[in-house]
């Protein structure tokens, strides 16, 4: 075997509570059911992939990711990395978030590109009004605005009227002191969409996301249609194809994508220019990742995204996948170079669901 082979494989599974519910409108969320991947060749390098999986997001669930993780691992296992790369891209059809964990785990130990930081530099990120109730809404936003975030993300498509009402209370606190996105999360029929969009006033809005059903893209259009401010597309693009039908049905003026559905940083960069050379304006970030994940993409955003990153899940979560944490200091990511990912392995123990190893090897260990 070369020295570049593939010699150890590890998984754990990891759940991961939230220091506050994160409402959704499909649910609050209250932990994050996390995979993490450390490929390890035998030359020394090392590298490690996030896969943070929230049904809704995407059709995998917890359950099928792990077992089919561990599955991959087995197949990775003495495979040199390029080899491993093409049986990972097989995997990324049918399991998007779980093949990136392993695709992302890979470009670390080969040292991509997309990693390195020459300097410090700034990734501006939103902050997230979570709060319901006036006062409880006044204080977070304050909050918000006090830590220098000029870009705020307000969630809807749990209840029209409610939501109406919501995104008003916000307008008239924020008195146009940052700029607001709307998400729904699919959670909008389009005849609710189109009444939530007319009803909307568009003072301060930069865009609404995703009215609706990811696959029903008649609804979306009927809502874009009506709507007086700039429409997102995210749950609805997983590749360059739905990328390439957005342009094509002008389906929308801004595309957010998340490096999870997207298999590799590679991948991900390619589709963020390709979003710019249509003529929409690309977005990046998860709001429902671990620091890991949200550190990769705060890396690809630095040469790629020109405005407010949503890679701001890890603080939610209230422990980090890594020993050293993220600093954010006046509403951005601050990458530094040189930085080095190692997981806080302690710190995870009592968040450690199970654990999976595989080695060139061929010895097995398993623990639940």
């Amino acid at each position: 075997m070369g020295e570049g082979t593939l010699d150890r494989i590890t998984v754990r599974r990891l759940a991961i509570p939230l220091t506050v519910p994160y409402r959704l409108a499909f649910g609050a969320v209250e932990r994050f059911d996390t995979l993490v991947v450390e490929c390890a060749a035998r030359d020394g390098r090392a590298g490690l992939g996030e896969a943070t999986v929230l049904t809704g997001y995407t059709d995998e669930t917890i359950e099928d990711s792990w077992r089919a993780a561990c599955e991959i691992a087995g197949e990775l296992a003495g495979l040199d990395a390029p080899a491993a790369q093409h049986r990972i891209a097989l995997q990324l059809p049918q399991r998007p978030f779980t093949a990136t964990a392993f695709g992302t785990a890979l470009e670390m130990l080969e040292q991509s590109a997309a990693l390195e930081i020459a300097r410090e530099t700034a990734v501006p990120i939103l902050g997230v009004v979570n709060a319901s109730g006036v006062e409880a809404m006044s204080r977070a936003i304050e909050d918000l605005l006090a830590a220098g975030y000029r870009t705020l993300k307000v969630k809807v498509g749990s209840a029209l009227a409610k939501d109406i009402a919501h995104v008003g209370t916000v307008q008239r606190l924020l008195r146009g002191r940052a700029r607001v996105r709307i998400d729904a999360n699919q959670g909008f029929s389009a005849a609710d969409g189109i009444a939530f969009v007319r009803a909307l006033d568009p003072a301060g809005v930069e865009l609404f996301e995703q009215p609706c059903a990811a696959a029903d893209w008649d609804a979306h259009l009927a809502v874009a249609r009506s709507s007086n401010v700039p429409m997102m597309l995210d749950e609805s693009i997983y590749g360059l194809a739905d990328i390439e039908r957005a342009a094509e049905l002008q389906a929308a003026r801004y595309v957010k994508l998340k490096l999870m559905k997207l298999g590799t940083l590679g991948a991900l960069a390619q589709a963020l220019e390709r979003i710019r050379a249509l003529g929409m304006t690309p977005v990046l970030g998860n709001g429902v990742a671990c620091d890991l994940g949200c550190w990769m993409e705060a890396c690809v955003a630095a040469r790629h995204i020109d405005n407010a990153g949503e890679m701001n899940g890890f603080l939610k979560a209230r422990a980090q996948l890594l020993e050293e944490p993220l600093e954010v200091r006046e509403a951005a990511i601050r990458l530094r170079p040189g930085f080095a990912p190692r997981l806080a392995l302690d710190r995870l123990e009592p968040y450690t669901i199970a654990t999976h190893h595989e080695s060139s090897r061929r010895y097995r260990v398993r623990r639940a």
